[in-house]
């Protein structure tokens, strides 16, 4: 009898034992997708602000201002932003794993024609064509990540694929200019075209197939902000402080070698410090977000006001240039979050749907920050460019004052 008992409780803790191993292997698989899609995010993000550390080297080969250069940001930020909600429902039937191969491809494609152009024409086209893309796969990305986990791990996915942001920011953009530094932009490029294809790889072995789960129209799409007043609300304040932050931003190079002469590595060195504080900005508004919303976004639109004045006061020195990126790191961190829980917050029952509006008004105000930020570069200097950072940014902290009350009882934040 006892042994009886002993043999049946071995062969229960086999069992379950087996099963256990069983639940844990799609686990393992379900987040190893996970973090295929957080690289997608790492390399499609890396790839649309590279030039932002290369913009002088890549002006001076080419043989044109950095005003003209930053075009590279602007014509890939706009049809990321312009294309997405006509590409996204075009596609709605596409199975995701199948469509963000295509997009990987385009990706590895991009970065190779960008390395081996002959001329500034064709680098430009390749970048339109990347924009698409990268607009494409911000849309899907997410509702991606959050597919392959079980329900009540979906938030938890999201953070993790937003979380390539900070990675981009910190690891990406400073490993570019270091990489330009040991060889030239050309190189750069062409080692981020391999970087692309092995993460495309990565997703043809982690990710299962996943048939599209939200057919949106273009008229749907168009038609949400015209319903929903907190999107809409939100959707301006995004717009107004992603075209201070990236007008800025886009010219810190040329900003901090015209102030101090600055050399690739110190440049490296405060884009490093910037991301490092944009990651403890990320993580301190994952706990702030779900307690205030609105406040976490006021806060870190403050501070980016407060960031860039103190660049235009301390900017000329090494120690005040790297304070201000400190500051300016985490208050974007803080926004960067704050701003994607506000449109899904406001917005929660058509996931999809704002996403696709959210990447248009983004990316396509990073194309015109770009693009005024190079405009007031090349005729007015590019301290104008951080003036017009302050104007957008405060802009946008006005608007969330004076409207905040009132979409936040409309809408609440998203874990």
């Amino acid at each position: 009898m006892c042994w009886t008992h002993r043999s049946v409780v071995g062969r229960l803790g086999a069992m379950t034992q087996t099963l256990t191993t069983q639940a844990t292997r799609p686990a393992l698989r379900a987040w190893a997708g996970v973090a295929a899609i957080t690289a997608s995010l790492f390399v499609f993000l890396t790839t649309e602000l590279m030039p932002v550390g290369l913009l002088t080297p890549l002006s001076e080969d080419l043989g044109i201002s950095v005003g003209v250069a930053g075009l590279m940001v602007t014509l890939q930020g706009v049809s990321a932003g312009l294309g997405v909600p006509f590409i996204v429902a075009w596609s709605r039937r596409v199975n995701r794993r199948v469509l963000l191969s295509v997009l990987l491809v385009v990706l590895a494609l991009g970065n190779l024609v960008t390395g081996i152009a002959p001329n500034y024409t064709v680098i430009l086209t390749a970048r339109l064509l990347l924009g698409f893309a990268s607009g494409v796969f911000w849309a899907i990305g997410v509702s991606m990540a959050m597919r392959l986990v079980p329900e009540r791990q979906a938030n938890r996915a999201a953070a993790v694929v937003m979380s390539g942001i900070s990675i981009a920011t910190v690891v990406g953009i400073p490993l570019g200019t270091f990489l330009e530094s040991l060889t030239d932009w050309r190189t750069t490029f062409l080692i981020w075209s391999g970087l692309s294809a092995l993460v495309f790889l990565t997703v043809a072995v982690l990710i299962p197939s996943l048939p599209s789960a939200n057919a949106v129209s273009v008229r749907e799409v168009f038609g949400l902000p015209l319903r929903n007043v907190p999107l809409r609300t939100v959707l301006f304040t995004v717009v107004l402080f992603v075209l201070g932050h990236f007008g800025a931003y886009t010219f810190v190079r040329p900003f901090l070698e015209a102030g101090t002469g600055a050399s690739p590595l110190l440049v490296m060195g405060v884009l490093m410090v910037f991301g490092v504080a944009g990651a403890i900005g990320n993580f301190i508004a994952g706990h702030t977000v779900t307690r205030s919303l609105r406040g976490s976004f006021v806060t870190g639109a403050a501070g980016l006001v407060v960031a860039m004045l103190l660049l235009l006061a301390f900017g000329d020195g090494a120690t005040g240039a790297i304070v201000a990126l400190v500051v300016w790191g985490l208050s974007f961190g803080v926004v960067q979050l704050a701003q994607v829980n506000m449109t899904l917050a406001a917005a929660p029952e058509t996931f999809e749907a704002a996403m696709s509006l959210n990447t248009m008004a983004y990316n396509t105000s990073i194309a015109l920050g770009a693009l005024f930020g190079g405009l007031f570069a090349d005729h007015l200097g590019v301290t104008s460019v951080v003036w017009f950072g302050v104007a957008l940014t405060a802009a946008s902290l006005l608007l969330n004052l004076a409207t905040g009350r009132r979409t936040s009882r409309s809408a609440q934040p998203v874990a």
